[in-house]
């Protein structure tokens, strides 16, 4: 499959710019004060797409400065409950499972209805309104496609083929308790040996007679894929097809392949934060982010995908959308309130047994 967006490259020909975004916010009355809002969220392209191609925009209409606050999921989820009571941030970014947490640790104020909430696919409402989804995607199949081709290897079909004996220390995995990606991994492969998303013994109890001995590696987050493939250690691992599209816009020899067992949903889902110390403010940057047009952004820059069906996409961006609707007929949505329940366990039972 080709998935090549270079969306720096090609901002002249971009359908929404930040400029546009700005000329839309400037209809709107500023504030007077100055102050500042704090998003957790995680770093580098979707930082980068906010910051430079979305924010700008809101801080100039409502006389605000957007400030990220980088981390993964369950880095901003910590940050969050850790200052429960007296909030640091005002939103947050989190995969759909942490979003799911923080929702029943209370750390979600229930969004205000608008209309662009009520725009976005109703799959990405989460319950009573706690969060709402501001971009989707799936965790299926990544792989080095420099080493592939030297090799002579057919691009990977399946999640078995992390079991593949030629692949014998150019695996690389997520750490499961650390990452989505690993979670979604695991998840799968439990289900191709008989499990569920209740049941994980077919997946502890084989790990280590299948995958596991081809793992070089287990990686707490995706930050080391990039040099890992550069460097030939890593052959194979799970990635989004939007960390994909992040890695190939830097030169790196990737590419995304989608299982035919499925991949799973991702979602990324933003809450405003309860408690936090500008509410009304808060309330409205969580507006705003499910705009067509600051969807469009990041979909142009960042390579996110619009949960708003609104949001215009044109060209690659266009391209991007109708893979994604196209591997989305397959992909899997997991049971989170079990897999919540459960992870604790799972996760002590995995430190133990799998990355001892």
């Amino acid at each position: 499959m080709t998935f090549s967006p270079r969306f720096a490259s090609r901002t002249r020909r971009a359908l929404v710019t930040a400029a546009a975004l700005t000329a839309v916010a400037a209809t709107g009355t500023a504030t007077a004060q100055t102050k500042t809002l704090y998003i957790g969220m995680n770093g580098g392209t979707m930082e980068k797409a906010y910051t430079q191609y979305v924010f700008p925009a809101f801080e100039k209409l409502h006389g605000v400065k957007v400030v990220v606050v980088p981390g993964t999921s369950s880095d901003i989820l910590a940050k969050a409950q850790a200052n429960k009571d007296k909030p640091q941030m005002h939103v947050m970014f989190l995969d759909d499972g942490i979003m799911v947490r923080a929702m029943g640790m209370g750390l979600c104020e229930k969004q205000k209805p608008n209309q662009h909430l009520n725009d976005i696919y109703p799959a990405a409402r989460f319950k009573d309104d706690l969060a709402s989804g501001v971009s989707v995607g799936m965790t299926g199949i990544a792989y080095n496609t420099k080493m592939f081709a030297e090799k002579g290897w057919a691009a990977p079909t399946s999640w078995m083929d992390f079991a593949d004996p030629k692949y014998k220390g150019k695996v690389v995995f997520q750490s499961m308790p650390s990452s989505s990606f690993g979670l979604h991994g695991f998840l799968m492969f439990n289900r191709i040996q008989g499990g569920n998303d209740k049941n994980v013994e077919p997946g502890f109890n084989n790990w280590a007679k299948t995958i596991g001995p081809n793992v070089l590696e287990y990686i707490p987050s995706s930050a080391k894929i990039s040099e890992m493939v550069q460097t030939g250690e890593a052959a194979i691992f799970p990635l989004t097809p939007t960390a994909v599209a992040a890695l190939k816009s830097k030169g790196i020899p990737v590419e995304y392949a989608q299982p035919k067992e499925g991949s799973v949903v991702l979602m990324t889902g933003q809450c405003v934060i309860a408690k936090n110390s500008e509410p009304e403010l808060a309330q409205k940057l969580a507006e705003f982010l499910l705009s067509p047009l600051a969807q469009a952004n990041v979909l142009q820059f960042g390579a996110q995908i619009p949960t708003n069906p609104k949001a215009p996409a044109v060209g690659e961006g266009a391209e991007q959308v109708a893979k994604i609707n196209q591997w989305m007929k397959n992909a899997v949505t997991l049971d989170w309130d079990s897999v919540n329940a459960n992870r604790p366990v799972w996760n002590t039972r995995w430190n133990k047994t799998i990355e001892r």
